[in-house]
């Protein structure tokens, strides 16, 4: 292996991409399969050179001022010469050579300067490319002469603009060997059931690792989740549901199995699917996927709860009775796993047909792991987006109705004129987060589960299942296990409660305007980190407190859900358990990719943030 010649930390010059202009930059770090040199110019620009592009500061001579001739006559301008010739000075033939030979030096450099440009090299990326994640705010440098300047020049395409580059200098015919690479790796398709093969592959790299732990441990949580989620149900029924006694018995298969259940969850999936279709709302650009194109949302998810509660008012004014779902509470969690599994194997068999680009990045091509995780990125049927749908409607929506449907459960069973003080904290804190998200539908599109993940088993049963009957965990303890809580103790919660809220709703407002709209005057205060991709780093405001100030606040308003349930059993925290365990792994995984993608800039910004989440603490 080749010896390198800068250490890091060195003061050099260095080329300009396009231009024979060196300038002082900063070595970063060297890679020694590719031989090229990080480097940092003054201005914060982080670009990758050849070693023969870098010079050490001590090839460059200062220029003396004034007329590069030495002469003292020359300098005054004197028109007095002598004719006879300095010793010193060689025959007017051979000067004329030498000017000559000169010229052609000069016209020969000038020749390999002109050849040599600036080459954008495009990583090919798994299904999206994305600038944006959850938690990292960024945006585009605002005086971006680099970019501005590419783009003048080679006139770059709207796909080839949206993907991440990276910049070295390439003489033209070398350019001939990296057309040849590229047409290599467009011609390795992947057959239908054979492991994709991954651009790290391509480049000679290490795959990417599984999460989750890998192909057994997405499979022991399918197998073990459906399980849990009925345990789960069933202690919360007990008198003493206590985690220290003996679980109580599974029932059979057809004590569980409800058709008419079945039909009321397909009627209630069906009916959020006609309000997604309807032609209100607004629509939007989602984030550019690998080609370059940007699918079309519809928001319209505030007005698809606002007639679903018009459609429960009438409902309840006909005399339907909505005690049948706390009676069949299990039967119907029963037919949306059910729903959530038979979701699941169509986007499998679905996905086997999907093209390259249309794959999700967390993808593997192993058929267990994409099964859970999802292999195709955005599923849809025509214009019907299934991932984008499933997040906020059936089961989002469906945990208020479930929460109402506890509300009159407890009055009933209790025989209360008015419901709980406890119950009433309980849903009214879940609705204001549900109405806060489908109120804010937009940011949706900017989260790893639509940018990044697939639609799998992981969100197919995590949406439809997992949120209206584990989120409304509290109000179902509640219907057999009432507790009293003082309008004092009260006050406490709802302090804790709106407390969590600020701090989840300015973090995520200051990230969507800070990706809107970065030159906006209001940000103006905000101090951001440059990094080599072009975007920043927002390291002040709610994001220079903690990395995820939004995965905080939300855990506090996690807890104040469950204090009203009182202290006289675990269950109830249940839920704040499973969150915290949940937004510390996703909060591991947007470091690694963060990492991976910001490099040193990254490093910086956990100088600058040392905290993940809890302040102090983690």
């Amino acid at each position: 292996m080749p010896s390198r010649k800068f250490a890091d930390g060195e003061v050099v010059r260095g080329r300009w991409p396009g231009s024979s202009l060196y300038y002082e930059v900063e070595i970063l770090s060297h890679d020694s399969q590719s031989q090229l040199y990080t480097v940092q110019y003054k201005d914060g620009t982080e670009l990758e050179l050849k070693e023969n592009d870098i010079k050490p500061l001590t090839s460059f001579r200062q220029r003396k001022s004034g007329s590069t001739s030495s002469s003292p006559s020359r300098r005054r301008g004197s028109r007095s010469r002598s004719r006879s010739r300095s010793p010193g000075r060689p025959p007017r033939s051979s000067r004329r050579s030498a000017s000559a030979s000169h010229q052609a030096d000069m016209k020969e450099m000038r020749k390999e300067v002109l050849e040599v440009k600036l080459t954008p090299l495009v990583l090919k990326p798994f299904g999206n490319s994305i600038s944006r994640y959850n938690g990292e705010p960024e945006r585009t440098e605002r005086d971006g002469m680099l970019h501005r300047n590419a783009e003048e020049k080679f006139h770059l395409s709207e796909e080839i603009r949206s993907m991440s580059t990276q910049y070295s200098l390439r003489p033209r015919r070398e350019e001939i060997k990296l057309k040849d690479i590229d047409s290599k790796e467009e011609n390795i398709v992947p057959t239908k059931g054979s492991t994709l093969l991954k651009t790290s592959e391509v480049l000679g790299t290490q795959p990417k690792s599984l999460e989750f732990g890998g192909v057994p441990g997405v499979f022991l949580i399918m197998l073990g989740l459906p399980p849990f989620l009925f345990l789960l149900l069933l202690l919360c029924k007990e008198e003493e549901p206590s985690l220290l006694n003996f679980p109580p018995p599974m029932p059979a298969l057809s004590e569980l199995w409800d058709t008419r259940a079945f039909a009321i969850y397909f009627f209630w999936f069906s009916l959020q699917a006609l309000f997604y279709i309807l032609p209100i709302g607004k629509v939007v650009e989602g984030m550019p996927l690998a080609d370059g194109r940007r699918l079309k949302y519809r928001l319209n998810g505030f007005y698809a709860f606002l007639l679903t509660c018009v459609a429960v008012g009438a409902a309840l004014c006909r005399g339907v009775e909505l005690h049948y779902v706390y009676r069949h509470f299990l039967p119907l969690a029963l037919a949306a796993a059910t729903f959530a599994m038979a979701l699941s194997t169509y986007l499998a068999v679905r996905a086997a047909w999907a093209p390259p680009a249309a794959l999700a990045p967390a993808s593997s091509g192993n058929a267990i792991y994409d099964f859970f995780i999802g292999r195709e990125l955005n599923p849809r049927i025509g214009t019907f987006d299934l991932k984008y749908f499933c997040e906020l409607r059936p089961g989002l929506i469906g945990w208020v109705v479930v929460n109402l449907v506890m509300l009159l459960a407890e009055m009933k069973l209790q025989h209360r004129a008015a419901p709980s003080l406890a119950m009433i904290l309980v849903n009214s804190f879940q609705l204001l987060y549900v109405v806060d998200a489908l109120w804010n539908e937009e940011a949706l599109l900017t989260t790893m589960d639509i940018t990044h993940d697939g639609f799998g088993f992981m969100l197919a049963f995590g949406d439809l299942v997992w949120v209206p009957f584990i989120y409304s965990f509290q109000a179902f303890y509640l219907v057999n296990h009432p507790n009293e809580v003082s309008w004092p103790m009260a006050s406490l919660i709802i302090a804790l409660k709106l407390c969590g809220y600020v701090i989840f709703r300015c973090a995520n407002s200051q990230k969507n305007a800070f990706r809107k709209n970065p030159t906006d005057p209001k940000l103006a205060h905000l101090k951001t980190i440059h990094t080599s991709t072009g975007k920043n780093l927002l390291v002040s405001g709610w994001w220079g407190f903690v990395r995820h100030p939004n995965y905080l606040g939300d855990l506090i308003m996690a807890l104040a859900w469950s204090l009203p349930c009182g202290f006289k059993h675990v269950l109830p925290y249940f839920y704040v358990i499973y969150f915290t365990v949940l937004l510390v792994h996703r909060e591991a995984r947007d470091e690694r990719h963060c990492r991976k993608k910001y490099g040193l800039a990254w490093e910086k910004y956990c100088q600058r943030v040392p905290y993940r989440i809890f302040p102090y603490v983690y």
